[in-house]
């Protein structure tokens, strides 16, 4: 068990953003991730959701038996939900009061959304100097192409990143899993915590702005400095990466497939033992980490042939023992059944309430001082929707049912 606190039961541990509350807007996964990333390091964090309709991923009904899909659980989990319209008056004035009580608002509407409903940034100052309006987008708030709507898969196009996917001569394929998505939320909670660093010299909050588009060219900084130093385009990978020249990238074997991370002169002398080519050993192009396309070209034609005449386990045990820089090529169920996914708990396993024992993604962060956490529930839509505006809005109960007669929830 590491520091994590994933268990499957929710930690009473204080985390580093303990006493940070989060009204979550966003829908779908780059703002939810992000929101998901701040509850695991300890912030309060309550989704905002529009009623009757709810953050749309609850919508990509791939599991009807659980009543949520993978997508809503794996983003909200331990999340409160309140439902507000804040398109009408009476949900934006209930919005301002919680936002008077909260240190960050994150959101991923197409730019300009919200200050038509009278939330922007002066807005949410107005009420509260100290607030963090962070706002997603897709193409980037400032631009002529600034007002397009977009997710995932555009994103990852619009950054270049399909472009360079799989082989020379076939069709192009987005990466295996929402990268752009993923990306976007890793910068919109950067930007959200060096905020709160910040404010916490000056006491003033400001707004964060991130994208689909600019966090895919952020991710490929190496192929864009390529480009912008060069004029070369770099190529499809082809099975590796093509700004490495060097034993870097998959190999079939017998039954799967190999990756090798590149071998360093020092581990050149076990690899030659491993795959037993002693004639290898003293080869000046191939005992360099780093050379040329063409010597590249023949080290994946000669190993290529070497690696398919085992099986994956077989290779995996003859390069441990060398102690190479390698990895079979694994699937999700593999990485499932691996005790070394356990062991910092980046997954648990734990007993819902009403679905038993399952496994759930932890955090990727380990902290000895101030434990993150994982939840395995997920909210019901507007859950908490008269309890949050009664004990942080201040509002009592008559004002709630006012709220409730004038379309705010």
């Amino acid at each position: 068990m590491s520091s994590n606190e994933s268990s499957g039961e929710e930690s009473t541990a204080v985390g580093a953003l303990d006493g940070i509350r989060v009204l979550d807007l966003s829908t779908l996964v780059q703002g939810p991730q992000a929101g998901a990333m701040l509850f695991n390091l300890g912030a309060e964090v309550i989704n905002i959701e529009l009623p009757d309709v709810g953050d749309l991923s609850r919508h990509i009904e791939n599991m009807p038996e659980y009543g949520h899909s993978a997508v809503f659980i794996a983003n909200n989990r331990g999340k409160q939900s309140v439902s507000l319209d804040l398109r009408v008056d009476a949900g934006r004035r209930a919005f301002l009061a919680l936002v008077a009580k909260s240190d960050v608002v994150l959101s991923n509407f197409k730019p300009g959304t919200l200050e038509e409903w009278g939330l922007g940034y002066d807005d949410l100052a107005a009420v509260n100097p100290a607030i963090i309006d962070a706002q997603a987008s897709y193409m980037g708030h400032q631009g002529p192409d600034s007002h397009r709507e977009g997710a995932d898969m555009v994103g990852q196009a619009a950054g270049g990143i399909v472009s360079t996917s799989g082989f020379d001569g076939g069709p192009v394929s987005p990466v295996g899993t929402l990268v752009a998505d993923h990306s976007g939320s890793q910068n919109l909670q950067t930007g959200i915590l060096a905020a709160l660093f910040a404010r916490h010299r000056t006491g003033r909050g400001q707004r964060v702005e991130v994208s689909l588009l600019g966090g895919q060219i952020w991710m490929q900084a190496n192929e864009y400095t390529h480009l912008g130093m060069t004029g070369e385009m770099v190529s499809r990978t082809n099975g590796g990466y093509p700004l490495v020249n060097a034993l870097y990238g998959t190999f079939s074997t017998s039954d799967g497939a190999l990756a090798i991370a590149g071998c360093p002169e020092h581990l050149w002398p076990g690899m030659v033992r491993a795959v037993e080519r002693p004639d290898l050993h003293d080869n000046p192009r191939f005992g360099t980490y780093f050379s040329t396309p063409a010597i590249k070209a023949e080290l994946f034609e000669v190993f290529g042939e070497i690696f398919a005449s085992r099986t994956t386990a077989e290779w995996c045990e003859r390069l441990a023992v060398e102690e190479q820089r390698f990895s079979a090529v694994r699937s999700h169920q593999d990485v499932l059944d691996d005790p070394q996914s356990y062991a910092n708990g980046y997954l648990f396993k734990g007993e819902h309430p009403d679905w038993g024992e399952k496994v759930f993604v932890g955090s990727p962060i380990v902290m000895s001082d101030t434990p993150t956490r994982s939840s395995m529930v997920p909210p019901e839509l507007g859950q908490d929707t008269e309890m949050t505006l009664v004990e942080i809005g201040g509002f009592d109960w008559d004002e709630v049912e006012q709220l409730r007669a004038d379309g705010a929830f």
